[in-house]
Order: C-alpha cells, then structure tokens, then sequence
C-alpha cells in the first residue's frame, strides 16, 4: 500500500517523491529494506509512467479513478513488467490492497483481471516501447533537442531513465574505501558503488568516513580552489554535501539555507561526519553578514532536470512555466551572491538543470549587468581530466550520458551546470 499511497502523492498531489515518502512513511513505520523497496517502486511507476499507463490502458476501455486503484494497478503493474515479480504474488498483493481500500475494493475483479493481462502481454509490449519518447515528458524532450541536439538529447534521455549508482565522497583514502565498500574510484576522487540495502548499515557510514553526493556535485566546491583556511559561504546549502565537502578541504564554512528543517538536516549530516560549519537561516536576497567572504558557492534552485536517475518525480511534477520561473529566482539570488564576494574573490554559480535559462543564459546576462566580475575559464585538469563537461568558453557542462562505463549500471553523472566567476580587485 505504501508504494501506492506515495505514486498517488506525486501524481495527484505534486508532492516530490522524498516528501510523499516521509509523508506516507514517517519514522519507522517499515523495516529500512521494505521502506527501501517502497521507494523502489515508486520510483520504477514515477519513472517509466507512460509505458505503464499504456500497459494498462490495453486493456481497459477508462481509467478507473475510485480511490487508490490507479496507482495499485501501475504498481501491480511495474512489479510485473520491470521488477521480475512473480506474478501470482504481484496480482495477490494488488488484489488484497484493494480489498483493503474502501473506495475501491468492489474493483477486485477488475485488478485482478487487468493484471494477469499485463502479466502476459506486459513484456511484448516492452520491448517494442521506445522509452524516450513513451516516458519522458515532450516539453522536456523538444528542448533538449534545440539545446543540444536531436541525437544527444536522445542519449540524455535514455540515460535518465536509467536508476543511478551510489557515489560518495570521502574524507580520506578513496582507494581504500573503494576496496572496501566494492567499487572503484572516479577520476574526481567520488568513489561509485552499486549499493544494495541499507545505506546505513555500509562500513564507514556511521564512523563518519563519507557521505553520498553524486560526483557532478563535487565539482562546485572543487571550482573554488584550494580554500583550506579561507572564509567560504555555501549558500542553498541544505542538505550539506557541498558544505561537508568545503569543510573537510579546510574552509572556514557560512552554510545558508532558508528552510529551518533543512538547515537541521544540515547540522545532523555534519554531526554524523564530525565536519563543522556555521549555519544561518536566512533569506539570501536579504542576508548582510559582518564581512564579505573569499569565496561564495551559490547552488541556486532550479528545475532539477539533470538528476531524474535519482529524481524520477521530476518528470512528473515540473512544466515548462517552471523554468521560467526558477530562471527569474535565480538571476535575484546570483545578484545576492555577488554582493558577498571580496574583491579578488571568487564566485561559483551552479544548478542541476539542463535548461539553458538556468546555467549559461544566467552568466551571461549577470556578467553584461555586472562588469566587476569576469569569468575564471575552466581547464579539464580542474575536474579530474574529464575535458568532456568544459565547454568552449571554459564553463562545465556534465550531462547523464556521460561518464560512461563498460558495466552500464556505473554509468552516468548528474546533469549540472557550473561557472566560475571572480570579482575584480577594486
């Protein structure tokens, strides 16, 4: 049921996956594996959503709308097709659940037949999908498309819709850690693991030794330079990878977030990593610390489009008007940011969007309005010699399609955007 409560939450209520996951399942209500496993297939649903619905809709003439039917059939559904379920134990569960649902539960005979209809039909129909055009919202496809090109949109959407592996970063000795925990290290230093079960229960993880960040998302802090000693801001912090990567380097930290309850994430990540930073709630737009800062991260809010691997709720809860939107919160808050940098100082903007308006459009106009700052180009030797995320004019461009591997479950990095910007001496 609880798979099916949160699918009807991002679906219906436009929650993203993580809120409708703590909002269904709050505390320990499950065992970590099965609260693992609900998370699972929310995700498969909220990932590959129009096969599914197309599965379902063969066989019925509506789609039923009583209570949680919808999403215990797409979940019933999933299980069958893409998460090798036997199938009398997927039917008896959907089944079962329904009974159990007072809105729905005279619709037993018709769960029960639809799915042993996908149960045998499911898999033809898979493999004759295309799964770029089935599942990934047009809006988003068309744009990828001008920006990138009909060819590489293609591969960034395929990649999306691929589950993504476990990076992690280290505090120290990432061979070894690597060794230990099964995987291998990447040319950024993030070591990449294929984590099955319980993060928690992973040797290091409560001794503090790492923390999970998606290798994309090591480069920002990486862009500032050695900063071991320097006053840093993180601003958008929470939930504390970039702040916890900036503080193990040596900086002295200013994390910034608005949220209360994401700044307390923040401290209980820190905690947990033995890492410190000063911590501020505050609106950043508004915010006039004591003095200004030698660096300043600004991982502004954004779309999120390149990290559906991990965010498949993305897909469904985003439009178009979104980054429109996000683009005007952005240009205000990179306007914040620069006025906390010293002269001399650096500024690295960052988001993980795919959308031009969020990542290059954004540095190009706040340079044409600000001409005290100039752009530090970047060189592959400043991201782990990967010369395929710079782009032409020294900015960093990573996309899901790249990074690829012989085993093409470690594959992929977040799609990130990075510029690195530094104030002029006055």
């Amino acid at each position: 049921m609880a798979a099916a409560q949160i699918v009807e939450a991002v679906l219906d209520q436009q929650r993203t996956l993580d809120e409708a996951l703590d909002a269904v399942l709050p505390g320990a209500r499950l065992e970590p594996r099965d609260r693992a496993f609900a998370r699972l297939l929310a995700a498969t649903v909220l990932r590959r959503t129009g096969t599914l619905e197309a599965m379902l809709n063969a066989h019925l003439q509506r789609r039923p709308r009583e209570g949680l039917v919808w999403p215990i059939l797409l979940t019933g559904a999933a299980q069958l097709a893409m998460l090798d379920t036997p199938p009398h134990a997927a039917i008896s569960l959907a089944v079962d659940l329904i009974a159990a649902d007072r809105r729905s539960h005279h619709l037993k005979g018709l769960v029960n037949a639809v799915l042993r209809k996908v149960a045998a039909s499911g898999p033809a129909l898979l493999a004759e999908t295309d799964p770029v055009t089935t599942d990934i919202s047009e809006w988003l496809l068309d744009r990828w498309s001008a920006t990138y090109g009909a060819t590489t949109a293609r591969e960034i959407a395929a990649a999306s819709l691929t589950e993504a592996a476990l990076d992690i970063s280290v505090k120290s000795d990432p061979e070894g850690w690597a060794e230990r925990l099964g995987g291998f290290v990447l040319p950024t230093g993030s070591v990449r693991i294929l984590a099955k079960g319980q993060i928690e229960a992973l040797p290091g993880f409560d001794d503090g030794e790492w923390w999970i960040q998606d290798t994309a998302a090591t480069l920002p802090p990486r862009l500032l330079g050695p900063v071991e000693g320097l006053r840093v801001a993180d601003l958008c912090a929470a939930p504390g990878g970039k702040t916890a990567w900036l503080a193990a380097a040596g900086a002295s930290v200013t994390a910034v977030d608005s949220s209360q309850l994401r700044l307390q994430r923040l401290r209980t990540n820190l905690d947990r990593l033995r890492l410190t930073a000063q911590t501020v709630e505050a609106d950043i737009n508004t915010w006039r610390p004591d003095a200004l800062f030698d660096a300043v991260l600004l991982d502004a809010p954004c779309t999120a489009t390149g990290t559906l691997r991990r965010h498949p709720d993305i897909l469904r809860i985003r439009t178009a008007v979104d980054v429109t939107r996000l683009a005007t919160i952005q240009a205000d808050l990179l306007e914040a940011a620069a006025r906390l940098v010293r002269p001399g100082g650096r500024l690295v903007y960052c988001t993980c969007s795919l959308e031009a308006e969020e990542g290059p459009d954004q540095i190009r106009a706040f340079l044409s309005r600000n001409p005290s700052f100039e752009r530090q180009a970047v060189v592959a030797a400043d991201v782990g010699g990967l010369a395929e995320v710079v782009t032409a004019i020294g900015d960093v461009r990573t996309l899901p399609s790249q990074l690829a591997h012989s085993e093409p479950g470690y594959s992929g990095i977040d799609g990130f955007y990075i510029a690195r910007l530094v104030r002029r001496d006055a």
